[in-house]
């Protein structure tokens, strides 16, 4: 959602509150697409400080099914993104304000560019469904929290293999 903020901008000490949305509908980055599960409107209060400063102030629940890194069922986990932004209107700093802020165009604020930086900063390392997730067998794929499977639970250890060889050999005579 594109929120238009010239008029606060303009007006020196201005404070306005406005409900904006969260248009994304997946959140899509290099480890994959993932699913926005919930989204909620929520406000953004923007305050312009005698014309020099701009800040950015709001909070926003978004929860995004990420898959568990263990047996890839999704997990339906929630960000609590807190909006604290501050944007120098002076034309001091231009070159630093472009570096720093993608999602403000002009005087045109990208709600949606806004919030993925927030999740993206805040993603999560490691997603588990439950503490003690068994994962997927390496060998027939089985979910291993809802079934057994019935292969081979051991593996033997690659440096032995040659040693496996030769009394695989004696047990045939």
């Amino acid at each position: 959602m594109i929120v238009e903020l010239a008029d606060i901008i303009s007006c020196e000490n201005k404070e306005v509150s406005k409900q904006v949305e969260i248009e994304l509908m997946s959140f899509n980055s290099r480890l994959g697409e993932f699913p926005i599960v919930k989204k909620a409107p929520f406000v953004l209060k923007f305050t312009n400080e005698e014309n020099k400063r701009l800040f950015i102030r709001g909070e926003a629940d978004v929860t995004i099914a990420i898959p568990c890194d263990r047996c890839l069922t999704d997990v339906d986990k929630e960000f609590h993104i807190l909006i604290d932004k501050e944007l120098d209107l002076t034309n001091q700093n231009e070159e630093k304000r472009m570096d720093e802020t993608d999602y403000m165009v002009g005087t045109n604020l990208d709600v949606d560019k806004l919030i993925f930086g927030e999740i993206l900063v805040s993603w999560p390392m490691k997603v588990l469904c439950k503490e003690d997730c068994k994962g997927i067998c390496k060998r027939c794929g089985a979910n291993l929290n809802v079934t057994e499977c019935q292969c081979q639970k051991t593996e033997p250890d690659p440096r032995m293999a040659a040693i496996q060889d030769i009394f695989n050999k004696f047990k045939e005579v």
